[in-house]
């Protein structure tokens, strides 16, 4: 049985093509980096017209100035409320006033009822900006291939890779960042690049998608991003 497990192990790891996360980069076993940054989103349709060809105008100026390829993934997951309904079962069972506590329980009774007949989401924005040796930043497919790239382009990025330091590629990839925060300050969203933890949190999401979904506590102590 060992055996079995220790071989759908390394099946599995055949197709991720990630070898460390550190220092909030992922490093590809090309040689490749790449830096994923959350963003908060915006009710777009709440806004006024003119609010609207504010933001519209200031998305395009963002994508324009771009001289590298990024890629815009939504995460979209359905929401999962047992943790806050535990929450609510906890202030209920220290409750000391009968009347509240059978209040409460009509509220959890709602809140279960209310998300059982409505299927409710939760979403995610991230940016996944990538530096390759040489400068190539290329980024293809969908969002479970974020880290995938043609197995000819990898062997090339490798032999580049070489030529150039790890320290001298954070530079360069610090340098997209900066640029990509940047611009999104400039539409009025907020953002913030991930850190190895909740680097390792989206990839867990990402892969375990049938597990219960860990919270992702992104920006909480930095920022406050929330989706």
């Amino acid at each position: 049985m060992a055996e079995k497990v220790t071989e759908q192990t390394h099946s599995t790891q055949q197709f991720v093509e990630v070898q460390e996360v550190k220092d909030g980069v992922i490093v590809l076993k090309s040689g490749g980096l790449r830096a994923v940054i959350m963003v908060a989103g915006v009710n777009f349709e709440l806004k006024s017209e003119s609010e609207q060809d504010v933001i519209t105008a200031a998305y395009q100026d963002f994508l324009n100035m771009l001289d590298f390829s990024v890629q815009i993934v939504v995460h979209s997951r359905k929401l999962n409320i047992d943790r806050y309904l535990k929450k609510m079962q906890d202030i209920r069972e220290k409750e000391p006033t009968e009347l509240l506590r059978n209040q409460i329980d009509e509220y959890i009774q709602f809140i279960k009822g209310f998300v059982k007949d409505n299927e409710i989401m939760t979403k995610h924005f991230f940016v996944v900006v990538p530096y390759e040796a040489g400068g190539m930043g290329q980024v293809r497919k969908g969002v479970g291939s974020i880290l995938s790239f043609g197995r000819k382009k990898q062997q090339a990025a490798q032999t580049a890779a070489q030529q150039e330091t790890f320290e001298q590629k954070i530079v360069q990839l610090r340098q997209r960042i900066d640029q990509i925060l940047g611009g999104f300050e400039r539409i009025g969203l907020r953002a913030v690049t991930l850190n190895d933890q909740e680097l390792m949190e989206l990839f867990y999401n990402l892969y375990n998608p049938e597990t219960v979904e860990r919270e992702l506590k992104i920006g909480d102590q930095k920022s406050g991003v929330s989706g």
